[in-house]
């Protein structure tokens, strides 16, 4: 008798579960049509907004350094130093409209080098040109570098150069 008892109680359960289920299941389908519309209906993309330009910032020119010297180089490139590099401790580069202030390197080759590890910018001189690179990409960015004294056969205004003449 237990056994008939408890076979009929799952015979009731197990039908109520499938009218629940099959209940559940329709409402499930009347709400997920709902989102699918709301799905269809994306909002529009953001639209990227351009910003008026700022000319102070964008035209962002540092000014040639007074009584700087111009390097005419190889490729039509040119820098503008002020500073002397026979006794001076930094020089002021002034490259692609910025200047850059270059400390002195001491160096065993007897080339001056000037060279700022923060930005990246080194001249190096040598009695008969300079070159100028960049430490972050490892380039040169400029090449055969010559005042218009050395254009003219005047060595380099070294410090190397200045104690040759001065030892001599």
């Amino acid at each position: 008798m237990k056994k008939l008892m408890i076979a009929a109680v799952i015979g009731a359960l197990s039908t109520t579960m499938l009218s629940v289920s099959t209940d559940a299941a329709a409402q499930t389908a009347t709400t997920t049509k709902p989102a699918a519309k709301a799905v269809a209906k994306r909002p529009q993309p953001r639209r990227l907004i351009k910003r008026k330009e700022n000319p102070a910032k964008e035209a962002k020119v540092d000014p040639v350094p007074e009584g700087a010297e111009k390097w005419s180089c190889k490729d039509g490139l040119a820098f503008e130093m002020k500073g002397d590099m026979k006794r001076d401790q930094i020089v002021t580069v002034h490259w692609a409209n910025k200047n850059y202030n270059l400390p002195r390197e001491a160096t065993t080759t007897g080339a001056d080098r000037f060279h700022d590890a923060a930005t990246g910018m080194d001249l190096v001189v040598i009695p008969t040109k300079a070159m100028l690179f960049q430490d972050k990409d490892s380039s040169r960015l400029a090449d055969e570098c010559k005042t218009a004294a050395m254009e003219q056969g005047a060595p380099a205004p070294t410090q190397s150069n200045a104690i040759n003449k001065t030892g001599n």
